[in-house]
């Protein structure tokens, strides 16, 4: 089996090379192709105005000035030549990917790429009690279970137009009770925010950041097994239409296109 591996926090992450140990835990053939520089939070943005640099650091290793689409994209298309890759693996994430926040992930967007390009495709992320330069993030946790998970999915297979988002627990392996596969949750509270700053020339500029505060999630959610110290298993897919509302609108829009009558008062006018 062919191995390619990416992440979103860069070449020289420690997540990544827990990841690369992951996948030589399941083959020798490990390709690694991930992006020069941190690219947290560029969900599946791809370089269209600049070109790409691809610098070499090794046998089947590759560093790119781009997105994590851009590495699985050039991976699959250019860098590996012989012989597609049968499972692309995105991660190991510092930090979790959970809930409404897997739409600006770099991670998931390294693994939906895979997927795109017909192949199998998992993201990983290791979650973090608190998110700060000094917090202990258990990547030992992800290297115990990680194998054994995505071995079994493997032989069991999954849908080609789904990827599967695995999150483990902050907690140390002897912690961790069980697998769940769970759905995508969404937090009862907004979670980003904007902090407005002053630099020593008088100047505003802004920063953005999560509060990092706990929701109460439901039963069954990725949100909820994580906060219980399970690992969360998750199926994407990336077609984001809302059935229901196709449903709904159908009863109100269809057919001749409408057009706007002038003689109606405009939105926000007080008609009468």
């Amino acid at each position: 089996m062919r191995i390619l591996i990416t992440n979103d926090d860069g070449i020289n992450a420690e997540g990544l090379a827990a990841l690369e140990r992951i996948a030589r835990a399941l083959t020798d053939d490990v390709w690694v192709v991930a992006p020069e520089v941190e690219q947290s939070g560029a969900s599946r943005a791809l370089t269209l105005s600049d070109p790409l640099r691809v610098r070499r650091m090794g046998d089947q290793r590759f560093a790119v000035d781009g997105t994590p689409t851009d590495c699985v994209l050039l991976a699959v298309q250019e860098l590996i030549k012989d012989k597609t890759p049968d499972l692309v693996l995105s991660g190991v994430n510092r930090g979790q990917n959970l809930a409404e926040d897997v739409t600006l992930s770099g991670t998931v967007a390294g693994a939906i790429e895979g997927m795109a390009l017909g192949i199998p495709s998992v993201a990983l992320s290791q979650s973090l009690a608190l998110f700060h330069d000094e917090a202990r993030i258990h990547f030992e946790t992800a290297e115990a279970f990680a194998p054994g998970i995505i071995a079994h999915l493997f032989k069991a297979g999954w849908s080609d137009q789904v990827i599967l988002n695995l999150n483990f627990p902050p907690v140390s392996p002897e912690a961790v009770t069980e697998v769940e596969v769970t759905r995508q949750g969404f937090r009862d509270s907004f979670q980003r925010h904007v902090d407005k700053r002053t630099d020593l020339r008088g100047r505003d500029y802004y920063w953005m950041g999560f509060k990092g505060q706990m929701s109460k999630p439901e039963e069954g959610t990725d949100l909820r097994a994580i906060y219980e110290g399970r690992i969360s298993v998750t199926p994407l897919h990336i077609d984001l239409t809302h059935r229901q509302s196709v449903h709904d609108l159908k009863a109100v829009l269809g057919g001749a296109p409408p057009r706007l009558d002038p003689s109606e008062p405009r939105s926000g006018t007080p008609r009468g």
